[in-house]
């Protein structure tokens, strides 16, 4: 196994343990190796997230992006950082990039329900965890929001219901 794939395997599986910190001076040691390890960039992004890092995790999605601009992973892992930093309309904008790759990409619809639902759109919301759905029955991140959409939807339907009475 070559010394790259090691520090990379070392470091999957610190983050693995929750020893984060530890795992990004392994990424930056195969990152001081090879600037370009894409999996080393996506990783240490992914690492800075779990860490609270969200800036600090985007500027590795967008060198990331930079070497290859159709990575679906670090679009929409960038994605949801943004969406962490409450902008979900750069979120979105994530995966919508992210669907015109691979417009099957459940993870990426779901995520965009996800943003949608934060910005009050629950119709639009709902239409993207049914989407997602369709592509995958069994998603769980898209079952449970689409429940949550429907709830919100129908006390919203009440509550202007009620607003509508003298």
């Amino acid at each position: 196994m070559d010394d790259s794939k090691s520090l990379l395997n070392e470091a999957y599986d610190l983050c693995q343990e929750g020893e984060y910190i530890l795992a990004l001076e392994y990424y930056d040691l195969a990152l001081y190796k090879n600037p370009k390890n894409l999996l080393a960039l996506i990783d240490k992004g992914v690492t800075l997230q779990n860490l609270g890092k969200y800036r600090q995790a985007i500027k590795c999605y967008d060198k990331a992006l930079s070497l290859d601009p159709k990575n679906k992973t670090a679009l929409l892992n960038k994605g949801s950082a943004l969406h962490s930093l409450g902008k979900y309309h750069d979120a979105i904008d994530c995966y919508d990039i992210a669907l015109k790759i691979d417009s099957k990409y459940a993870m990426a619809i779901a995520y965009k329900g996800l943003a949608l639902g934060e910005l009050g759109l629950l119709k639009q919301a709902i239409k993207c965890f049914n989407y997602a759905l369709r592509i995958d029955k069994k998603y769980d991140l898209a079952l449970s929001n689409k429940a949550i959409a429907l709830q919100l939807l129908k006390a919203n339907d009440k509550l202007k219901l009620k607003l509508q009475k003298p």
